[in-house]
């Protein structure tokens, strides 16, 4: 198979999807692979170290959309690249289809086989989202604490306080990967932490494992509307796989903090679970509604490229090898985990969330691929 690796487009993504270890792997299994001219450079890795591990250098986005059978990325094809992308040809990366009715109205219209990281399930869990939410999730914190200062037009608090002054209040909708690795880092940094999810099994796991100074809530509007007024830094970490998020923070609701406030919305790339919230970019990372600071950057682990490249990295290939080396129909049907990646086929929506999201038909995975 010969598999593609193109420069990362995204306003400031800094990642590339494939390190040279995988890419001498593949090579030595005796399949192709092309990088594009300096696509892992913001990664540090050079051009040199993929030819010596086995890769062909290629001067344009455009020959590799041309020539590959399988196109690996890291973030959703821009609407430069959805018009390269061909006919039958594999993509392979994050989608986050259910926040972006264009790109998946281009991607169903190119007719290609659309294998998406952050649905990709083994039981109840997301291997290949669980990399970047543990970075984004303390990202979260470090950029939310940034935010707070002065100087950046928040209230002025430092997250942990010091002797005789109280440490500012953070509030975390969501206690799966995203919320935990956010709340570990916010107690550790000594502030005072509301951790809140609907699973009461979720909520007993997380109230064992985390210190003191994390508090376990059950979700629901009138705690949230009850720890808004106290809350100086909001973490939205709500996620619904495949689909959009649901807003528990609604317009209204922001009268209710502080100004100066800010909010963090890592759900963002699902639509945000904080009903103002927009993407933005690392470049212009935040805006104000009502005196409330807002960051929503949709690919915050695209600022620490080196770190999170080789953590999907190394979660992203067993399952690139299986494409490889099976080709796209086998490895669907092999494994039950690929096969619940697989969000359009062939002009088809094969993932119910995405489909729900804009009225598309739904048509199962396996009715698609048979």
């Amino acid at each position: 198979m010969i598999i593609g690796i193109p420069k990362e487009i995204k306003n400031n993504e800094n990642r590339v999807s494939m390190i040279p270890f995988g890419v001498e792997e593949l090579t030595l299994l005796g399949h192709d692979v092309l990088v594009e001219n300096n696509a892992g450079i913001g990664s540090g890795f050079t051009n040199e170290d993929y030819v010596n591990s086995g890769a062909k250098i290629i001067k344009t986005a455009a020959e590799i959309f041309k020539s590959a059978d399988m196109i690996v990325k890291v973030k959703e094809p821009q609407p430069v690249e959805v018009e390269m992308i061909r006919e039958n040809q594999i993509v392979f990366t994050y989608f986050h289809f259910a926040a972006d009715k264009e790109l998946t109205t281009g991607i169903i219209n190119s007719k290609s086989i659309a294998i998406a990281y952050e649905t990709v399930q083994v039981g109840n869990q997301l291997p290949l989202l669980i990399p970047m939410s543990e970075v984004a999730g303390r990202m979260a914190v470090q950029n939310g604490a940034k935010c707070l200062e002065g100087s950046m037009g928040g209230i002025g608090k430092l997250l942990s306080g010091v002797p005789g002054v109280e440490p500012a209040t953070v509030t975390v909708l969501g206690g799966g990967i995203v919320g935990m690795n956010a709340a570990k880092l916010a107690a550790g940094l000594g502030a005072k932490v509301y951790i809140l999810d609907i699973s009461a099994d979720r909520l007993k796991y997380l109230d064992d494992i985390m210190p003191a100074n994390v508090i376990t809530l059950y979700s629901n509007k009138h705690t949230i509307l009850d720890l808004l007024p106290k809350t100086d830094l909001l973490i939205g970490a709500v996620l619904v796989v495949g689909a959009k998020a649901p807003n528990l923070v609604t317009e209204d609701m922001l009268s209710l903090m502080l100004p100066g406030s800010v909010i963090v919305d890592v759900a963002v790339d699902q639509g945000g679970c904080v009903e103002t919230c927009h993407p933005t970019t690392h470049e212009t990372p935040t805006y104000k509604v009502n005196d409330i600071i807002h960051y929503c950057v949709a690919n915050m682990p695209g600022a620490v490229p080196y770190t999170s490249t080789i953590a999907l990295a190394n979660t992203t290939y067993p399952y690139i090898k299986m494409l490889a080396n099976k080709g796209y129909l086998q490895a669907l049907n092999d494994s039950e985990s690929l096969l619940s990646g697989l969000n359009v086929h062939k002009g088809d929506v094969t993932h119910k969330g995405v489909a729900d999201a804009f009225g598309f038909d739904f048509v199962t995975p396996k009715l698609a691929i048979s």
